[in-house]
């Protein structure tokens, strides 16, 4: 450690950051002397420009770093529990082994950052951005990082149990042996990523699930590990064969998403899922980076059975043509909301006896309520009566 360094600080931010604006080749010496860290515990470094400052095993306790600036600093083994990063620039900064536990850090920038075994548990990362990041046997339990940006993150063997994950981005990102155990994973990104050996329990909150990249419409799901069976499924042609094999409670929803369908495909959606469904929603609005009825028809010959939504009919005729003529294993349920009326080309379909009689319904809260004798009792009679010659 440079004692003239510390003592530079120790004068103010404003002392300091005028010195490092002067002195810009030298790179400050901050760190531990014989394993006892500089203590800056409960210190103001607001705006503190900390840039490729060696800070190895610094105590910074309760330390104000809000809008610092850490870019290049070492602070391997340093300890920032409690302390407050929001809005830091962290651009390459080393943190491994650190004990950042509690810490603000709400929207920093940690791209690329060495965050390897820190213990970042309790700390608000809520719209941080970590891509790319190393956090290899990290501590993130009970940690909020909502919103944020993991993609391309290395998290294998990380302690994620009771993080709040939610809308979180995690493509391409590597959870291999990663606790999840209680995590919320609500609305999370994950195309791409590797989810092997993961400890999960029944506390997991793995709902609504994005398995497909921003260029294609999304397609969501409930679990996270039948989300990369699924995706497979979606882009491997040499396991397709095998869905007409596999018994599974997936139920394909069809509908029109503008925002006043789309909340009742929602509610939907919802209902199912307490019924211990897998309920998977596919949105046609957005526009599609590979063949829509293709995908539709994979996605319908996973499912147990389909529910169309046929109010409003927009892509529902197109994608019912490709499902109902193919399929006579996989019911469909159609819904309709009373005064609405069939589209035209329904009458079509009323010949193929895998195909019910539609549900009319005059509200959603109508149809969430008659749920289950309305649309899932006939929708499972038929699927057993489909599936009994092939008993006999």
């Amino acid at each position: 450690m440079n004692q003239d360094h510390l003592e530079i600080l120790q004068q103010g931010v404003k002392a300091w950051n005028a010195w490092r604006e002067k002195e810009f080749s030298i790179k400050p010496d901050l760190n531990d002397t014989y394993l006892k860290g500089v203590d800056f515990s409960g210190a103001n470094l607001r705006r503190a420009n900390l840039s490729n400052v060696l800070l190895r095993g610094a105590i910074l306790i309760k330390a104000n770093l809000r809008e610092a600036l850490l870019d290049g600093a070492f602070l391997s083994g340093a300890n920032l529990s409690r302390a407050n990063l929001s809005r830091a620039h962290l651009l390459g900064a080393r943190f491994g082994n650190a004990n950042l536990s509690g810490a603000n850090l709400r929207k920093v920038y940690l791209a690329n950052a060495d965050l390897f075994r820190a213990n970042i548990s309790k700390a608000n990362l809520s719209g941080a951005n970590l891509s790319e990041a190393d956090l290899r046997g990290a501590n993130l339990s009970r940690a909020n990082f909502s919103g944020a940006n993991l993609s391309e993150a290395d998290l294998r063997g990380a302690n994620l149990s009771r993080a709040n994950f939610s809308e979180a981005d995690l493509r391409g990102a590597s959870l291999v042996e990663a606790d999840i155990r209680g995590a919320d994973l609500t609305g999370c990104r994950i195309y791409g990523t590797s989810a092997w050996g993961l400890k999960l329990d029944e506390k997991t909150k793995q709902q609504n699930l994005i398995i497909t990249p921003w260029n294609e419409p999304e397609i969501t799901v409930d679990n996270i590990e039948v989300a990369q069976f699924v995706y497979l499924l979606l882009h491997n042609e040499k396991i397709r064969a095998v869905v007409d094999t596999i018994t599974t409670k997936a139920v394909l929803i069809l509908g029109r998403f503008t925002p006043e369908r789309k909340a009742v495909l929602d509610a939907l959606r919802d209902e199912l899922r307490r019924c211990n469904y897998l309920p998977i929603l596919f949105d046609f609005n957005k526009p599609a980076g590979r063949d829509i009825t293709e995908t539709v028809s994979l996605l319908a010959r996973m499912a147990r059975f389909v529910v169309a939504d046929i109010t409003d009919a927009k892509s529902i005729p197109q994608e019912l043509g490709v499902i109902v003529p193919d399929l006579p294993s996989v019911p469909v349920q159609p819904l309709l909301l009373e005064g609405s009326g069939e589209y035209g080309m329904f009458e079509h379909f009323r010949r193929y006896p895998w195909v019910l009689k539609p549900y009319c319904y005059q509200s959603q809260e109508q149809l969430i309520a008659n749920l289950g004798e309305r649309v899932i009792r006939p929708a499972e009679a038929k699927v057993l009566e489909l599936r009994q010659p092939q008993s006999e």
